[in-house]
């Protein structure tokens, strides 16, 4: 998951930065981050639509000219031709509706996410595909015995 939110660290959109890492057999696969498609102007340059039009979160998302985290590490993956059927997706976020369909049809088996999103959708089918999703719990670290330095 730290891989995850490193790779958020790239992204453009002004409203939230997620980050995706599709890993399998102990591997990175691929990773992606949200913000507007190669060679397209970014958000920082044109301003965020949804964000003057006040677009909750969860909503209208053909009104943004990013592509989401996973719908990049999806891309990335089939671009470089690796297959991702089976693995797992680390993601800074709940996938929305639409990554949810991508997810599935991609053959990605298990989703660990970070936080919430607003899609009560994309759970539901989550479900119905038997996509395994967990929410990341962080470990603490462990506590130093006696007499050690920290």
């Amino acid at each position: 998951m730290d891989i995850a939110r490193l790779v958020a660290c790239r992204s453009t959109c002004l409203r939230r930065a997620v980050g995706a890492v599709i890993v399998k057999d102990k591997r990175i696969l691929s990773t992606g981050y949200n913000g507007a498609p190669s060679g397209i102007a970014h958000c920082a340059e044109t301003g965020c639509l949804r964000r003057q039009l006040k677009v909750p979160s969860g909503e209208r998302h053909e009104l943004c000219r990013g592509i989401h985290a996973e719908q990049n590490a999806i891309i990335q993956a089939a671009y470089h031709g690796v297959s991702i059927q089976g693995a797992t997706l680390y993601c800074t976020n709940l996938p929305c509706c639409i990554c949810a369909k991508m997810i599935i049809n991609a053959g990605i088996r298990t989703i660990v996410y970070l936080s919430g999103y607003a899609d009560a959708m994309s759970e539901e089918m989550l479900n119905q595909a038997g996509v395994a999703v967990r929410r990341f719990v962080p470990q603490s670290p462990p506590a130093a015995e006696e007499g050690e330095s920290p």
